[in-house]
C-alpha cells in the first residue's frame, strides 16, 4: 500500500482517508467495527472523525469517537493508525468555539473517547470568527507541548484567517498547520482552486477533501428526482441535479466503462491526480462500497481521461 507524508512530518498515511462521521449515525457499533476492519485489512489507515460527530443525532455528538476508540482497544492497533479529529465545531450546547479554554477541553474529552493518548492530526473544524488567532495557536502550542497532540490542521477557515494563522505562527514561534480540509470535488471546484490553492502551494500543506463525492452525486446513484429516496444522503445531491451535474456524471459514466471501474472510483482518481490532494475524504456503509474506494488510488488516469473530467467540471 503506497502512503504519502502530511506536510513536513512523520505522519505516513494511505491514499484514502475513511470519514467516520457514518459511526453512531447511520452504522451501529458493530457495523462500524466491520467496516474498520476491512478497510485496515485492505492496507489503509487514515481515519477521519471530530469530537462533535454526529451531534445532528444527539445534540452533543461524540459517537464517531467512542466507536473509533473502542475498535482500536478492541484490536489493538493504536500504533498502526493516524487518527484525525476535530474541535470548533457547534452543537445544540454551544456554537462552534475554538478559544484556548474550549480547546483545552475539548482535547481532554477527545482523547477519552477515542482511549489514547495522541491525537495524530488535531483539525480547527470551524473558525468562530472572534477567537484571536494566536489565542487558537497557543492552546494548539500548549497541547503539542504536553503530548497530547502531534500536529495541527485547518478545515473552515476563510483564506483571511488562514493566511494570519501562519504570520502569528512565524511571529510567535508556534506550531504551524500542516494540512487543509477543504470542500473539493468534481462539482465544487471554484472556491477551492481560485482561493485555497495557492496558499496550499505555498506552505505546503497536504489536502484531504471533504465532501469527496459530493454527498453520494459522484456516484452516479442519483440521475433523477425519483433517485434521491435511495440514502439519507440523497438530498444533499439534490442541489447538483442539473445540466453542469449532469454532464459531469456522462464524463464519469465514459471514463469508467473505458477502465471497467465505478463513476465514484473514477471521480476519486480524479482528486487524487490533483497537485497536493493527499488523501480524499470519504465514507461507505457496506463492503460493496469500500472497494470502490479501495480501487481508486490504483487507478492512473491518462490525459485524455483528465481532460474530459476537466472540461465536464469547468
Amino acid at each position: 500500500m503506497k502512503k504519502v507524508k502530511i506536510g513536513n512530518t512523520d505522519l505516513e498515511v494511505s491514499r484514502i482517508n475513511f470519514g467516520g462521521n457514518v459511526f453512531g449515525w447511520t452504522l451501529d457499533e458493530k457495523e462500524s467495527f466491520k467496516i474498520l476492519d476491512a478497510f485496515e485489512a485492505a492496507g489503509f489507515n487514515f481515519i477521519d472523525t471530530a469530537d462533535t460527530y454526529s451531534w445532528w443525532v444527539n445534540g452533543v455528538g461524540g459517537q464517531s469517537e467512542t466507536i473509533i476508540g473502542n475498535w482500536m482497544k478492541a484490536r489493538g492497533n493504536r500504533d498502526k493508525t493516524v487518527i484525525a479529529t476535530k474541535v470548533g465545531s457547534e452543537t445544540k450546547e454551544h456554537p462552534n468555539d475554538i478559544s484556548k479554554k474550549h480547546i483545552l477541553k475539548s482535547v481532554d474529552e477527545s482523547l477519552k473517547r477515542l482511549q489514547t493518548d495522541y491525537i495524530d492530526l488535531y483539525y480547527t473544524h470551524f473558525d468562530d470568527e472572534v477567537t484571536p488567532v494566536e489565542e487558537t495557536l497557543s492552546a494548539y502550542d500548549e497541547v503539542i507541548k504536553a503530548g497530547k497532540v502531534r500536529h495541527i490542521a485547518a478545515s473552515n477557515l476563510s483564506p483571511a484567517r488562514l493566511l494570519e494563522s501562519f504570520k502569528v505562527s512565524e511571529e510567535n514561534n508556534l506550531p504551524k498547520y500542516v494540512a487543509l480540509q477543504p470542500h473539493y470535488n468534481l462539482v465544487e471546484r471554484e472556491n477551492y482552486e481560485t482561493k485555497y490553492a495557492d496558499i496550499v502551494a505555498k506552505y505546503g500543506l497536504s489536502v484531504m477533501t471533504y465532501y469527496s463525492l459530493a454527498s453520494g452525486f459522484l456516484t452516479g446513484k442519483y440521475r433523477s428526482e425519483s433517485d434521491l429516496g435511495k440514502s439519507v444522503r440523497g438530498e444533499g445531491a439534490k442541489q447538483y441535479l442539473n445540466a453542469k451535474g449532469l454532464v459531469v456524471i456522462n464524463a464519469l459514466d465514459t471514463v469508467s466503462a473505458k477502465h471497467s471501474s465505478k463513476p465514484a472510483t473514477v471521480a476519486l482518481a480524479w482528486l487524487l491526480a490533483q497537485p497536493h490532494i493527499a488523501a480524499p475524504i470519504v465514507s461507505a456503509t457496506s463492503e460493496h462500497q469500500l472497494q470502490t474506494l479501495f480501487d481508486a488510488p490504483k487507478l492512473n488516469l491518462d490525459t485524455e481521461d483528465l481532460e474530459l473530467l476537466e472540461k465536464a467540471s469547468k
